[in-house]
Order: C-alpha cells, then structure tokens, then sequence
C-alpha cells in the first residue's frame, strides 16, 4: 500500500500549452493517505480519467511529479508501480476457470500453492463466488464476469493501490447496491489504498472514505460525503451533489443579509463586501414555504417522490425547488419561502466564502 502524492501536476494534450485552457488537468497539489478509499467524481470530460491514467502510468504529465510513499513513480511503467487495475468493462480469461482467474495474479509472481489456495478461497467467499469456482469463465452474466475482476484485482496483498475506472457501468441497476457494499467490506478487509472512478454520485458517496470533485479540470473539492452535501466549496459541487442539487440564487449580500427578489434573508453570518458574482446556496431540505416570511415564490408544480413531495418554485424567474414532507399540505397561501440560516452557504464568483462573526 502507499500513500499518494500528487505535486505541481497539470497534464495537456497539446505540445505547446499556452494558457489555462489549453490544459485538460489544471495544476494541482493533493496527497491521498495510505489505506484510504478515494472516488474521483465528476462529469464526462471533466478530467478524472486523465488524473487516474496519470496515476497508473498509462500517461505521463506534462509537468509535476506522483509518488507513492517517497518514491517518485512519474517516469515509471505501469507493471512498475505495483498496482492493481479493474476497468469499465469486465476483463476475464473465459478459457479459465473462476478459481485460475482469481490465481492469475498470484501465480504470475510465483507465490507458494498453498497461500494462492486460502487467498483465493478468501477472496471467494468475500464477493460471494466460492461456489463457483470450478466453473469456467465463459458463459457467466457480466455481473459475475465483473465480481472476479474486483477479486482479481483484490487478491494480491501487496500492491500499492487498486485503481476502478467506472467498474459498475456494465451491471445491472439491481446488482450495483450489493457490488458496492461488497467493495467496502473488501476494503475494510484489506486495507488497499482505492481509487474509484464514477460520474455516478450514489456510488461515490457510498463507497469512498473522501470524495475528490473535479470540474473543468481542476479538483474543486475534496472532502467526506457529509462535507460535500453541508458545505460545498465550489457552486459545481453544489449542484452535482444531491437530488435535486442545491439552490443557487443571485443575491446582493450586506453583511449578513442577502437581498434577493424583493426580500431579505438572515445570513447568520456577517460577510463584508464580496466583489463579483455573489450567490447564496441553501439545499432544499433546508428551505421552508411559509405564509409571508422569507422571500416571495410562485410554485409552478408539486412531485410526489414517495418520502416527501419535490415543489418546484420560482423567485423572480430564479428556480428554488423545496423538500415538502409527505402529509404536509401545499396550499395556495403558501406564497413565500424560508431558509435555515445556519445552512445557507454564500459564493462569490462560484467558490465558497467563510462568513465571520457579526
């Protein structure tokens, strides 16, 4: 296992970058800790894929350095860096059996019979294949053919980290909860330092320790589940995270006040003056519709989603969506809309400004 460490690093694909947008990785200063369990998050095109290349060594960057532990791995090759990869698309010899598939790796490095024997038996029973190890490859569901990558990838004890590049896209929406927890028993067990690749913020959320948020080629934001969803730092995390996403409304912001569509709210901090865009983001569980308090809404339509009702209203043309619980009316007096003023976030020029005290 090994810690990673991430210094001055920025990649293009043009040979002669002259500004910012000529670079799909944007310069960066990260370290991810030995053990832990990271999912790189964003949108297609975003950069995760070039970041989790660079870290494999299946691209070199254009500037900076990676090293695991304090060895500087940026030059070297792939089978050098001793790690382990499970890619989009299940990988598996179908000639072979489960049981030699999940020994490949072990048998590669010539390691005792009887140890490849209780590892593979163990890695078995952990993604709930040791009942299958006798039967070859070929003719399995692609569920099945994925699970013995993941054990593959999970059998040797000595890599330095395993690397998933969007290792689910090809299961079946029923088998994705039970892979993933799976996953995080398998790290749980192991310990191996993990990096997992997903546009898919459920599976980010539910299997990493810390969630790294890129956007347009930058990391805007690495932090736990609960950090995103309370206190983004970019706007993009935001809206990306969560269902709906958070409010983001243009605002005037007067020390700890926020002037927006003919109403004032309390900020519960004070704030100073902000220069260029200024935005308050308040999620939508925290916002509540009232008789006359808060800023004035027109609802255009209420969605019943099970748990509770989405309503989805407008502030002088701005969307606000609203968390109803399931019970509570939606009358036609409802006519404006409150938020907690202790979860009400203020950005300027779409980064996360730290309120003071008043």
């Amino acid at each position: 296992m090994a810690r990673i460490t991430l210094k001055n690093l920025a990649h293009s694909y043009l040979p002669d970058p002259k500004s910012d947008a000529d670079f799909a990785l944007k310069e960066m200063d990260h370290v991810w800790e030995d053990g832990g369990a990271y999912a790189l998050l964003g949108s297609s095109g975003c950069g995760k894929t070039t970041l989790l290349n660079i870290i494999s060594g299946l691209l070199k960057p254009s500037q900076g350095r990676v090293l695991f532990g304090d060895r500087d791995v940026t030059a070297a090759e792939t089978a050098e860096r001793n790690i382990a990869q499970v890619f989009q698309f299940p990988v598996v010899y179908d000639t072979m059996t489960v049981r030699d598939n999940l020994a490949f790796p072990l048998r590669n490095r010539r390691m005792d019979a009887q140890y490849i024997a209780d590892r593979v038996g163990h890695v078995a029973r952990m993604i709930g294949m040791e009942d299958w190890l006798d039967r070859k490859a070929r003719g399995l569901t692609a569920d099945a053919k994925q699970k013995i990558s993941l054990g593959r990838g999970m059998v040797r004890e000595d890599v330095n980290a395993i690397l998933f590049d969007e290792p689910l896209t090809v299961i079946d929406p029923h088998m994705k909860w039970e892979l993933r927890t799976q996953l995080k028993s398998l790290h749980r067990e192991f310990g191996h330092t993990m990096i997992y690749v997903t546009h898919d913020q459920t599976e980010a959320l539910t299997f990493a320790d810390k969630v790294v948020v890129m956007y347009d080629g930058r990391v805007v934001q690495m932090g736990t589940p609960e950090e995103l969803f309370e206190t983004p730092a970019h706007t993009f995390v935001g809206y990306f995270i969560g269902s709906p996403g958070m409010n983001l409304l243009d605002a005037r912001i007067e020390g700890r006040h926020a002037r927006i569509a003919g109403g004032t709210i309390d900020l519960g901090a004070a704030y100073g003056t902000l220069a260029g865009r200024t935005q308050i983001g308040i999620r939508p569980e925290y916002t509540v519709l009232t008789r006359g308090e808060g800023i004035p809404v027109a609802i255009r339509r209420v969605e019943d989603v099970g748990r509770h009702r989405l309503v989805r209203a407008e502030a002088e043309g701005q969307p606000v969506n609203i968390v109803v619980p399931e019970g509570m009316p939606v009358s036609d007096d409802l006519t404006h809309v409150s938020f907690q003023p202790d979860r009400i976030n203020v950005y300027a020029d779409d980064w996360r400004m730290q309120g003071g005290r008043v």
